[in-house]
């Protein structure tokens, strides 16, 4: 029996379909955590590379700029009693114990230096008698030849006087600078020195022509028994040195005492030679260390020609010269200097009020030229300059740098051309 048509069932598929993903936290906090990672690794890669990156070189810096230079040489040196005189008999005889001793004061003509007991002379044959005249008239040559300084002396000292009162009056009016009147004042001050110096000079000349014509006049008119011979001083002053102190028999010319006016001082230094040669009679010195608070002023007198061997205090054979200058500034009373008292001159060998300075810290050889490095835009910019005077702590500068340019001072080795630098003033700003 036939049944009713009815429709087929669908075919039953066997494939597997896909389950939808359910997505929950545990996915998010891997994803994340993964992305934390990352971000620290990079950041620790910036931060050490940012730690590891050359850093900029701290270094000092001045300014390059214009103003006053001074170059001097610096020695030391002693004070010394410009004129000496050395007492010495004319005759022979027994020196009579002396009560003078260094440092006492004597009177020209008044303090009695020395007394011999002499032996009365003979007869004297024609020769002696000719070398007596001959003494004499020496004596008398030299003390015309004195007088002569003295006149030239008061001759300058009246020039130079008026010279100071006409540029006193003009420093009061603001007509001449004040370096001009320092060297007006000085000049005056130096040949008042000359002046007394001249009469000390006159004096001692007179002292020994009267020495001459006492020792000639014994041998013409000898006496029976011994006399007594006194010599009186020939100057004002004090006396320096006593070589003579006990009674003894003394021959003709034999050094008794030394004496010396210390108000008539001056600086006796002792220069390398190639420093020397850039030393001119009327130069300025410096007097420093000499005991007092503030240096005193000093004029070049003398330059020796001729230098003479030294050995160091290192063994070294050194090349001397001789320099002797004037005190411009008195000692003050209450600080008196004496006869070979130790000082320290600076002796002025160039000065000029305006050059462009650059500090010589920043300066430095290369290949035998001057190099210094400039600050430029935060990096050491080598430069070669030209350098002329040097005073040691500023050098004068004519090419390679410019006012107001920023140079190192005492650049490390670390320093270079284009290196990256980080600069402070010298005076720590």
């Amino acid at each position: 029996m036939n049944t009713p048509e009815t429709n087929p069932a669908p075919p039953v598929s066997t494939a597997v379909k896909p389950r939808p993903i359910r997505r929950n936290g545990n996915g998010t906090k891997r994803q994340r955590r993964g992305y934390v990672v990352w971000i620290a690794a990079i950041a620790l890669v910036l931060v050490l590379g940012y730690a590891l990156r050359p850093k900029p070189i701290a270094v000092e810096v001045a300014a390059v700029d214009r103003g006053e230079l001074t170059v001097s040489v610096l020695e030391e040196g002693k004070t010394r009693i410009r004129n000496r005189y050395v007492i010495s008999p004319p005759l022979a005889g027994l020196l009579q114990r002396t009560p003078l001793r260094a440092g006492d004061k004597l009177e020209a003509d008044k303090t009695v230096v020395a007394t011999l007991e002499t032996q009365p002379s003979g007869f004297l044959d024609p020769r002696a008698r000719a070398q007596a005249e001959a003494a004499v008239a020496a004596a008398e040559a030299a003390v015309n030849l004195r007088q002569a300084e003295v006149a030239r002396a008061w001759a300058a000292v009246d020039l130079t006087t008026k010279e100071r009162q006409r540029a006193k009056q003009l420093q009061s009016e603001g007509t001449i600078s004040v370096q001009e009147w320092d060297r007006v004042d000085a000049e005056a001050t130096v040949r008042e020195r000359e002046l007394r110096a001249a009469e000390f000079a006159v004096r001692v000349a007179e002292f020994e022509l009267n020495q001459a014509k006492a020792a000639l006049l014994q041998a013409w008119e000898p006496e029976g028994g011994t006399t007594l011979f006194t010599m009186r001083s020939p100057v004002d002053g004090v006396v320096l040195n006593v070589f003579e102190e006990s009674a003894r028999i003394v021959g003709v010319g034999t050094p008794l005492m030394e004496v010396g006016d210390p108000r008539d001082l001056e600086v006796e230094i002792e220069l390398l030679s190639q420093d020397a040669v850039s030393v001119r009679a009327g130069g300025d010195m410096l007097i420093e260390r000499w005991g007092g608070e503030q240096p005193l002023r000093g004029r070049v007198s003398v330059v020796e020609p001729a230098a003479y061997t030294k050995i160091s205090a290192l063994g070294v054979e050194e090349q001397r010269v001789k320099v002797r200058a004037d005190f411009v500034d008195q000692p003050p009373a209450d600080r008196p200097l004496g006869d070979r008292f130790r000082v320290e001159a600076r002796v002025i060998t160039w000065h000029a009020n305006d050059v462009l300075r650059i500090p010589t810290g920043a300066l430095f050889r290369r290949g035998g030229e001057w190099m210094t490095f400039v600050f430029v835009s935060g990096e050491a910019t080598l430069r070669k300059v030209a350098i002329n005077h040097n005073s040691g702590v500023y050098a004068e500068v004519t090419e390679g740098v410019g006012v107001g340019d920023q140079v190192i001072v005492h650049p490390p080795d670390v320093v270079a051309d284009g290196v990256k630098i980080r600069a402070r003033q010298a005076d720590g700003s």
